[in-house]
Formats: C-alpha cells, structure tokens, sequence
C-alpha cells in the first residue's frame, strides 16, 4: 500500500490561472484554479465595463471546466492561494503577466512555468536586446527579425510584395461626406446568466461606495473562447479588407470602423497571435484581402504587440515611475477621470471621452493623437495617465499600458520606445477625420476665442520643452517653426491660461 505522504506527493499539481490566461494555450489538462477578486476594484479605479468583462471571462471559464476547475472569490490572491494549502508544492503557473504577480509566486515558491501567449520567448528578446542601446530597440528592427525568423509574410527572395511595411499606404482620411465607412456592426456578444449575476454583483459594489470608470452597457467583447473566435470570423468576413487603408482614421458616426477590436480576447488569452495571423495570412494567400491590410494586422500582433510585452520586462518595474523626460507634473483633469466628453469644447476630445466612457475603448489613433496628444501638450503626469489608460480601457493590462502611453505617447522615457514626441497641432485631426466640422474651435487659428487648443496647444508644447529636445534631429524643422513664430510668447500666454482640456 502506498503510504498517503507518497500519495499526496505524486499527486499533480494545481495549476494559477490569471484573467489573461483563459484560452486552450495555458490549458494542459490538470486541475485549474481561478479566483475571482472585487478588492481591485476598490484599490485602483476600474471601468465599469472592463470589470464586467474580466469578471464573466472567468465565470465562464470556470463553467467550461467543469469538476476539473474551481473558482474561488477572495480577498487576497496570497491568502487565497496560501489557506488553499497548494503552496509550496502543489501549486504550478504560467509565469503571470505582471510584475506584481511575478512577485507574488515566487515568494510563495510556486512551480513556475514559461510565459505563453506570444509568439517570441523572453530569451529571444534577450538575446537580441543584448548589447543594444535603450535608443536602438527599435520596434521595425524587432520586426524584421521576428518576419525573418517565423517566415510569415516572406518569401526566398525576401519579405512578400517587396517590402517589410506597407504602413505608408495606410494613412487614408475618412471617406468624405460619410457618416461611417459603411460596414456592418461590429460583432457582439449574447448575454446570459453570467452576465446578469455579474451585473447584480457590480451593483452591489457601488451600493457599497465603490467608483467605476465609465458607464455600465451591455457587453461588447468576447469573454469566451468561443466567442473570441466568432469575433475572429467576423473581422476576417466584414472588416478585414478596409483595415489598412484607414487604419489611421477617425469618424463621429463610426468609432469601431474597420478595426479588429481583438485586442480584448488576445488579453484574456482566449485567441493566440499565431492563429489571428495565420488566417488573415491565409486571406491573403487566397486573394481575398490586401497586403496592406494583412500586413498592418501582421505588424500589429508579432511585432507592436510582442515587442511591448518584452518591454515590459526589459525596462524594469519603476519604469513608468521613473520616466519622465519632459518634465510634465500636471494633474489629470478630473472630468477626464469622470470621462466626461462635456467639461471640454474641443469635439475631438469630447467625442473620444464619451466613447471611452461608454465603451471602454477606443482605436489606437484616438488613443495617440487625441487622448496621448492632448496630455502630452499640457504636461499631464504620465503615470497617473498611465494608470488611467489601465483603468479606462478594457484591453489595459499592466504590460500594455507602459511602453504604449509612458514611451509611445507621452515620449516620459527620453526616446526608448518613440524616436520622437507624439505631439501634432489641429491640422493633422483634421486631415484624418470628420470631428473638426461641428467644433467651435477653427483648427487653422492658434490665437484668439475660436483658437484651437491642439494648434495652439502645439506651439505652446514646444516652447516649454525646447530645452529637453533641442539635440533630437527629428525635431529640428517644428523647432526651427518655433523659433519664426511671430506670436510665440502670445500663443504660450493664452495656452497657460487656458490651462487644461
């Protein structure tokens, strides 16, 4: 007979799924725990619509499961995890995707498995990291080598149609006179009993005093994996085609347009890059889409994406803490925490507002060049802006957010992540979408009542921080425009009383 000590030692291990970790990739068949914790939503403000999410993704996972699944709510991942009695020994985990999660199950000695749900390791990024410069982890050069090395999109004679981007050809203002770009509505899920519990059990927080971001609607994104492929199909069948050519633009009447909006189900982990850019490689290959429009998705998911998650890491926890580069200190609005597109005039960013406030999300231009452009020009603190991307948006993880608002947006790490600042006046909103029209404020005019506060807000951004990037080359011509600038200090004054936006 064997001894139970011998018994309970043989036993498999219970394997730590996080909220990003749902899909069949970190599945290989043992026992799974998941636990479910409303006390984030206490500490560090949330939108309403991404704690609905997050919290039926893992419902609906645990109902998949089964008898081989458990989901726990808890207070505390370590007290959870610790009264269980699985560690140390008996508990397993894909490497978590933050460095607070690292943290935790290494100090509670769990079995530590590889991170997953990307298509290069964080040895290949080290190894072609080594010896580079902060300044020189360009993301095009991270890309080529990740096209070279998987073979995606290239042939013996090189990368297919002759070229590793077709990013220039992407650029298209919005159809004029359209309201939308005439596509169908984005696929949606159906709610069920999950949804309604969930629902019930949010209210119950804010009867207690808890504040979400956002407002409550039904739920736009895929919680499941059978969902996260229905949405796949979708985008394939009713999108995939107009994607690349107005990639960068932005409309009052159509804020999905053309995008996939798969940034959701990838950070649950419910699809894996691979399978996203297989199919629409084999679209290609088929003749029903673009190279353009595959290439972008390409470009998207093995290299922007995998080379922020190695970002992440490679920069270190007190990243976000310790950039910032030009010095912004200002508080973020409050009706920006309220997202409240009515406390400001300027429709861009009134309209980009309200749409993150109803839907938790928004397409990375609005992201960029409404949102990351208005905080960049007014000195707004990046790390709070940070964490308020995190909160906000229902795609923002704590590995997505840094690189992508504190690097790319805000320029707070001195040219790590972006080679130049964001920063653009009211022209380049209006070239690339429809908001200008109905704005009270004329995008050619930096002085005055009907002043835009992106054009004048440009001039005045780079007044304050001439200093910090008077040695960047990229930004030669716009400060050489500055300094011809006739109504400089005028445009600085009026831009310091206006204040925020």
């Amino acid at each position: 007979m064997t001894p139970p000590a011998a018994a309970s030692a043989a036993a498999p291990p219970t394997r730590w799924l996080t909220a990003e970790q749902l899909g069949p990739a970190f599945d290989d068949g043992g026992r799974i725990l998941l636990l479910e914790n409303h006390e984030v939503f206490r500490r560090r403000p949330t939108h309403r619509q991404k704690a609905h999410l997050y919290l039926v993704a893992l419902r609906q996972r645990a109902r998949e499961l089964g008898d081989r699944g458990a989901l726990h709510r808890v207070h505390r991942y370590r007290d959870a995890l610790t009264d269980a009695e699985l560690v140390p020994g008996a508990l397993e985990v894909i490497d978590p995707p933050s460095w607070a999660a690292r943290r935790l199950v290494r100090e509670l000695g769990a079995s530590i498995l590889p991170s997953r749900g990307f298509v290069t390791s964080e040895q290949d990024f080290a190894a072609w990291a080594e010896g580079r410069k902060p300044t020189q982890l360009v993301m095009d050069r991270f890309y080529r080598e990740v096209r070279e090395r998987t073979g995606i999109l290239m042939t013996p004679d090189g990368p297919v149609g002759g070229q590793f981007s077709f990013d220039a050809d992407n650029r298209q203002p919005p159809p004029k006179g359209a309201a939308t770009l005439g596509l169908p509505e984005p696929w949606h899920p159906v709610e069920d009993d999950i949804d309604a519990a969930v629902r019930a059990d949010l209210d119950a927080l804010e009867a207690q005093g808890v504040r979400f971001l956002g407002r409550d609607g039904p739920r736009r994104f895929a919680a499941t994996r059978a969902e996260a492929l229905a949405a796949l199909d979708d985008f394939v069948a009713t999108r995939l085609g107009d994607f690349g050519a107005f990639e960068d633009a932005m409309m009052l009447g159509d804020d999905t347009m053309a995008h996939s909006r798969l940034s959701v189900p990838l950070n649950l982990g419910l699809l894996h890059p691979l399978e996203v850019v297989d199919r629409v490689v084999s679209e290609y290959a088929a003749g029903r889409a673009p190279l353009n429009s595959v290439e972008g998705i390409v470009r998207q998911l093995i290299g922007w994406r995998d080379w922020v998650w190695h970002l992440y890491w490679h920069l270190g926890p007190d990243y976000t803490r310790r950039s910032n580069a030009l010095a912004a200190h200002q508080p973020l609005p409050a009706h920006w925490w309220r997202l409240d597109g009515s406390a400001t005039d300027a429709r861009c960013l009134s309209h980009t507002l309200d749409t993150v406030g109803g839907a938790g999300w928004a397409h990375h231009i609005p992201r960029l060049m409404v949102l990351g452009n208005a905080a960049l020009q007014r000195g707004y603190d990046p790390a709070e802006l940070t964490a308020w991307f995190q909160g906000a948006f229902v795609d923002g993880t704590p590995w997505v957010m840094p690189a992508n608002v504190a690097g790319m947006s805000q320029w707070a790490d001195g040219g790590v992540v972006a080679t130049k600042p964001y920063a653009a006046g009211g022209a380049y909103i209006q070239r690339m979408s429809d908001y200008c029209g109905s704005c009270r404020f004329n995008p050619k005019v930096r002085v005055g009542p009907d002043a835009c506060p992106f054009t004048a807000g440009y001039w005045a951004f780079l007044d304050r921080v001439e200093p910090s990037i008077r040695s960047n080359h990229r930004m030669a011509q716009p400060l050489a425009g500055l300094r011809r600038l006739a109504d400089r200090e005028q445009v600085v004054e009026q831009e310091c009383a206006r204040g925020a936006i």
